[in-house]
């Protein structure tokens, strides 16, 4: 059983300055579906109420400097509630109002990351919280629409039923450069063995690029702990996953369906491409 996600939300978000720079990127809106019709909410609100609803209660964000606006949204605020609701704002306040008692029905540990050092890092941080069990990880920064959050399922069930030490999730994209890149052996429709990753290589090696949902057994905190600087001088997950390898640890993979789409808000482009597609797909289910 997976029980704990750790949710990244530490970077400082470059690519979208100058906006980034007081509002950290993962509270950027997105569209999704709500109680009386679409709203707009931070993506990261939004990967919170997934991951609630598919059933965890253990949550651990880890944030960085300025990132006070995350700790603050996720900080119940029951007079808004009240003023909302006094102003005939129902519908909003109604929408509030089952994001709070999620909250208040889940525990919730802030961990610093006092310094942006790298995705692996990152991880790191939130050792103390994991203590000895499998876990989950997600960044902040990405949402996957999923009917009935699918691609979690699949991810848990290969986890648990082939006792392996880490799943990661794939997707095919026909330039893979910005991304962690993996090559491997397809198992079946949409499990793979994962031979070797590579994170952001100037001439991929596959068009499969790694997604930031994963899911590890402990033992992942002492390979990241003993990992020096990669790319960009941080310290990176990818590396972690291939050290896993290396020691001949069993890596699977999960493959997006074609009807699971990745919302990524990490550069202006994607951002737009994001909101673009939430609003039409939660506009086609109407």
């Amino acid at each position: 059983m997976i029980r704990k996600v750790v949710v990244t939300a530490a970077g400082l978000g470059t690519r979208l300055l100058p906006m980034s720079k007081e509002l950290p990127k993962e509270m950027l809106p997105i569209f999704v579906r709500g109680k009386s019709g679409l709203v707009l909410k931070p993506l990261l609100q939004a990967l919170f109420e997934q991951l609630y609803e598919f059933g965890f209660r253990e949550f651990c964000f880890v944030v960085g400097r300025g990132k006070r606006a995350i700790e603050d949204h996720f900080t119940p605020d029951w007079d808004y509630i009240a003023k909302l609701n006094n102003k005939g704002k129902e519908n909003f306040a109604s929408e509030m109002l089952a994001f709070y008692k999620m909250v208040e029905s889940s525990t919730i540990v802030w961990v610093n990351q006092p310094e942006p050092r790298g995705f692996g890092h990152a991880v790191l941080m939130a050792r103390p919280f994991i203590a000895n069990e499998p876990f989950m990880v997600c960044a902040g920064d990405t949402y996957i629409i999923s009917s009935s959050s699918k691609f979690i399922r699949r991810m848990i069930d290969i986890f648990l039923e082939s006792k392996v030490d880490a799943v990661i999730l794939l997707q095919e994209v026909s330039d893979p450069k910005d991304y962690g890149v993996a090559v491997a052996e397809k198992l079946g429709s949409y499990v793979y063995r994962i031979l070797r990753v590579v994170e952001k290589p100037k001439v991929p090696p596959s068009n499969l690029a790694i997604m930031p949902f994963y899911i590890f057994n402990p033992v992942i905190m002492d390979v990241i702990e003993g990992l020096k600087p990669g790319v960009g001088g941080e310290i990176q997950l990818t590396d972690a996953i291939q050290r896993l390898i290396d020691e001949k640890r069993d890596v699977r993979g999960i493959l997006l369906d074609r009807d699971e789409l990745r919302l990524d808000i990490g550069t202006p482009k994607t951002y737009w491409e994001a909101v673009r597609i939430s609003h039409e797909y939660w506009s086609r289910s109407d």
